[in-house]
């Protein structure tokens, strides 16, 4: 049977998350909590700015309106192979402008939907491991999304841990002011039932909390 193209890729609408690749013994064949074999999203699809609109990581504890944005690495050089990765947020007092961490990111060989990101000027020598676990599009109820699309898109990710952070989980919304509260509640409610990795299940449990989002977003 001939590998789905990108074009042939829809976005789920259930939620349906897979485990980090390092609880499973063969992570270039994950299942989700539904069941159903693991999917990337299609690169054009994560091409476009992320609120973190709740995270386990305690480095967010003091930011406001942390949002990632992703795009193709010099189009001009044909098919990109990697990502520009750019990361922004404020902090929580509102006092300053905005910061901002830039790093390229390049695609596992062995593992879909995972990345190798890498910083760039001074961060050159920092590196990290993040994987997506999920992702889709829900009808917003009683609302129309930022795109007049009446659809909220949302992801989660998790970070493999580091020499400075341990090990972490992230839910993106591609809209500013974050996700419904029902898609939250599906997707906490799908974290906690990755039994084959009991320690984010935890992270979830005990760590998981609300990103604040303080509109309008300050301009780089």
């Amino acid at each position: 049977m001939a590998e789905p193209t990108p074009a042939d890729i829809k976005p789920p609408n259930t939620i349906s998350l897979r485990a980090p690749s390092k609880y499973l013994a063969d992570p270039s064949k994950s299942t989700t909590t539904t069941g159903e074999p693991f999917v990337s999203p299609p690169l054009e699809w994560l091409w476009r700015t992320w609120a973190v609109t709740h995270s386990t990581l305690s480095m967010w504890r003091s930011a406001r309106n942390v949002r990632i944005t992703y795009k193709p690495y010099k189009p001009e050089s044909g098919k990109p192979v990697a990502n520009d990765n750019l990361v922004e947020y404020e902090k929580k007092n509102g006092k300053g402008g905005v910061k901002r961490v830039e790093g390229i990111e390049r695609p596992s060989a062995k593992i879909p939907g995972a990345w190798t990101w890498r910083g760039k000027g001074l961060l050159a020598i920092a590196s990290s491991h993040w994987e997506i676990l999920g992702w889709g599009e829900r009808p917003l109820l009683g609302g129309v999304g930022d795109m007049g699309e009446g659809v909220e898109r949302w992801a989660v990710t998790w970070f493999a841990p580091t020499l400075f952070t341990q090990e972490g989980v992230d839910i993106y919304s591609d809209r500013k002011e974050g996700l419904s509260k029902e898609t939250v509640e599906g997707i906490i409610k799908a974290l906690k039932e990755l039994k084959d990795a009991p320690k984010v299940v935890e992270l979830v449990e005990k760590h998981m909390q609300e990103v604040e989002v303080h509109l309008p977003w300050k301009e780089g």
